[in-house]
């Protein structure tokens, strides 16, 4: 099995093992990005653990003193990928902010670090039917958690009468479609740049979602309204 380079220090002291464990650590950081590449490259299925043995410099025996398996290292890129996206939106949804201003940023933030993590979110996105039984049911519950931050911004902005009447479920399907679907085009090198994609997304998404002028001031208007007793 390879093994990282030890210092002159005894086995057991305490620097040394601090340097045996950063050296894991980045290994396995190499490791995980390394994997990703490859996915994204040859897919998932096509791709072997002697693949990523040799991109990573190991023996394909030794790759397993630190993955215990192909399909663990794709469930990191899901529990990656989720979670990131999913944090963001639950502490934007539950933000002091108008339902306009969360959605905006909600958009945003989904594009920005899809952008920035490109190859993560490729994977993340395009192999979401590898995965079967339980790893499958945890993961779309995952998925739907983070629909319903968006669908609870949604519902907010009806209620307030910021946005108009809408299906909150289709429109979320609607929007998370959009953003996603950017894997497949979006370039470092393009022209626009991850924030000014974003803008231009929110402005569209937005301009379709909000309320009329008239129909914002009716709902303002009955709001206000005293009930009857």
């Amino acid at each position: 099995m390879a093994r990282t380079h030890l210092s002159a220090a005894s086995p057991s002291s305490p620097r040394n093992a601090r340097e045996r464990s950063a050296n894991g650590h980045d290994k396995q950081a190499e490791i995980f990005s390394t994997a990703v590449r490859i996915f994204k490259e040859k897919g998932y299925h096509a791709a072997s653990m002697q693949d990523l043995a040799d991109a990573v410099g190991l023996q394909k025996a030794s790759l397993y003193h630190y993955i215990d398996s192909k399909e663990d290292l794709l469930l990191a890129v899901w529990q990656r990928g989720t979670g990131a996206l999913t944090a963001q939106l639950t502490e934007l949804a539950a933000a002091p902010l108008a339902p306009t201003e969360k959605l905006r940023r909600a958009i945003e933030s989904h594009l920005v670090a899809l952008c920035a993590q490109l190859e993560l979110f490729t994977v993340y996105i395009r192999e979401q039917n590898v995965f079967n039984g339980r790893e499958k049911t945890r993961l779309r519950a995952e998925g739907r958690r983070h629909a319903q931050l968006l669908e609870s911004i949604l519902e907010e902005g009806v209620a307030s009468g910021e946005f108009r009447a809408l299906d909150v479920k289709m429109t979320t399907h609607a929007i998370l479609g959009m953003c996603n679907w950017l894997y497949q085009w979006y370039s470092p090198e393009g022209e626009l740049g991850a924030r000014e994609i974003a803008d231009l997304f929110a402005d569209l998404i937005i301009n379709g979602v909000k309320a009329t002028p008239r129909k914002m001031k009716t709902k303002r208007a009955a709001s206000r309204r005293p009930r009857k007793s």
